[in-house]
């Protein structure tokens, strides 16, 4: 049974002899085991059924910790680090042989971040080693922002989930780097693009790829609802499936639809704001899974600040 709550003494405890724990961060709730311990690891990838060459993010509690495990933070990314950290941004980094080949799926560098949430901060602080901790939920499916998500989805896998509440921003952070002197993007995420340039100048984005991923979060196809998810334009796809009179849910920035049942509907953001749609977007998805409809139709933001981060989201959702 799986059991949730707010003692960083056990998690610390379950952590230490290499079980893993549920930890809330700013961006999603994460599946965390010691780093350093290639069992603890290995359990991640089972207890996920992720793909041993999909990397993982490592998580600190200090810039400071981070030298321990990679050989140094370039100038180009320190300025980043130092205007993001603590928050969602994952630097990626040359790393150290401490940290074992599983954790980069054998690539010569490793994600690292450090998250802003204050319970995982203190957990990180308190440990003499850094976490792995990709999201807490199935390889592929939608990624948890509540404690309740992670039982939901990990019940009776892992002994204990960290509740830290909701999370604050509700998408993955943006991983960036260095390809060939350029600055890097490899995911969209919590910290806007236009954010990443104001300190950088101009950066690349990397698109995703089907196998072989660079860094975490680059697959084409992930957080994926089970009922299928079709992206478009909601003006013709609702009164197309209307006409069909087939149950559907629809996912939407500002807009409800009528003719469709309001438990089958889920506005992201009434006012149309970008930083609360992020938030609610995970949960949503979510919502409109467990309805019974046979199909969920989803509108894209405007392609602006979060709004491109989210709509990443909702294409790879697609991408079947």
């Amino acid at each position: 049974m799986t059991t949730i709550g707010k003692d960083i003494k056990k998690a610390k405890a379950l952590l230490e002899k290499g079980e893993l724990v549920g930890i809330p961060t700013e961006t999603v709730y994460g599946l965390a085991g010691n780093a350093l311990d290639a069992a603890a690891v290995s359990k991640i990838f089972e207890t996920k059924n992720r793909p041993s060459f999909d990397p993982l993010i490592v998580h600190t509690g200090s810039i400071e910790q981070i030298s321990a495990y990679t050989t140094g933070i370039p100038e180009e990314l320190e300025v980043l680090a130092d205007a993001f950290w603590p928050g969602p941004l994952t630097l990626l980094l040359p790393k150290k042989s401490i940290v074992p080949d599983l954790v980069t799926s054998g690539l010569d560098q490793v994600a690292v971040r450090v998250p802003s949430h204050p319970l995982t901060r203190e957990l990180l602080l308190s440990l003499d080693f850094p976490l792995a901790a990709p999201s807490a939920n199935p390889f592929g499916y939608i990624s948890p922002t509540c404690a309740s998500h992670v039982v939901d989805q990990l019940e009776g896998k892992i002994d204990y989930v960290l509740d830290g509440g909701n999370c604050e921003v509700g998408l993955e952070s943006t991983i960036v780097g260095v390809e060939e002197g350029q600055i890097t993007i490899y995911r969209l995420g919590g910290i806007e693009v236009a954010d990443i340039k104001k300190v950088v100048g101009n950066v690349l984005i990397l698109p995703q790829s089907s196998s072989n991923p660079k860094s975490p979060g680059m697959l084409k196809s992930h957080y994926a609802p089970r009922i299928p998810f079709i992206v478009g334009d909601l003006e013709q796809l609702v009164p197309h499936y209307l006409e069909k009179n087939e149950r559907f849910g629809v996912l939407s920035f500002t807009k409800t639809f009528e003719g469709v049942p309001a438990e089958h509907q889920r506005v992201l953001s009434a006012a149309g704001d970008f930083k609360e749609a992020a938030q609610q977007l995970f949960a949503a998805m979510r919502y409109l899974d467990k309805q019974d409809v046979s199909v969920i139709l989803s509108g894209e933001m405007p392609e602006r600040g979060l709004g491109k981060a989210v709509n990443d989201r909702l294409r790879r959702a697609a991408a079947r």
